[in-house]
């Protein structure tokens, strides 16, 4: 079972930045897809960005291309999410997650929401004017 701790999230009006960290366990952060999916209100848990620890490739939804990075510090076993230009679309629940990467290049699929483990309990992200 992964083990993850969320930290960051909170309340922004358009335009802002928030970031998020997930700190892993030695074990669930080496060489694994780890990142971010959220679940607004009424809707189905969605993948946001993942990055595959072992060689920091990332993988983003379509949705948050060019205004959201994911980033990982090995030293501390930490996955990072700056999330900028922030609308009201990405209100939602937070979660971070741990799961294997497919195939021979290694590839992140946010599709594969059930495929993941170490669900906490979230953070909040509210975009509201």
């Amino acid at each position: 079972q992964a083990q993850l701790a969320e930290f960051g999230g909170g309340s922004v009006r358009p335009g802002g930045s928030l970031s998020l960290s997930c700190a892993a366990s030695r074990d669930t952060y080496m060489s694994k897809c780890l990142g971010w999916f959220r679940q607004a209100p009424g809707k189905e848990r969605e993948g946001v960005a993942l990055i595959y620890t072992g060689n920091g490739n990332p993988f983003y939804a379509d949705s948050v291309k060019g205004r959201f990075t994911i980033s990982q510090d090995n030293d501390k076993n930490t996955v990072h999410l700056q999330m900028n230009s922030l609308t009201t679309e990405d209100t939602a629940m937070y979660y971070c997650a741990a799961g294997r990467p497919r195939g021979s290049w290694y590839r992140c699929i946010l599709e594969d929401v059930d495929k993941y483990s170490g669900w906490g309990q979230g953070t909040q992200v509210i975009v509201s004017s």
